[in-house]
């Protein structure tokens, strides 16, 4: 009687394991880790948004009479 319910233990974690590794698998298909920013892309940084007006500039008011 112990053996079998050690059995059906060990047999509901081996199924727990499989499942985690095909949710871990899944889920590194649909985000791989190189999708963020495909090579070679680059980032405006804040100068660039401010020259192409994307971003306003603040001035400082005390500095302005």
């Amino acid at each position: 009687m112990a053996r079998s319910r050690r059995m059906s233990v060990q047999k509901r974690l081996r199924e727990r394991k499989k499942a985690e590794q095909a949710e871990l698998k899944r889920v590194t298909q649909r985000h791989p880790a190189g999708a963020e920013r495909p090579a070679g892309a680059q980032l405006a940084v804040r100068a660039d948004l401010e020259a192409y007006g994307v971003v306003t500039t603040f001035s400082d008011p005390g500095s302005e009479p």
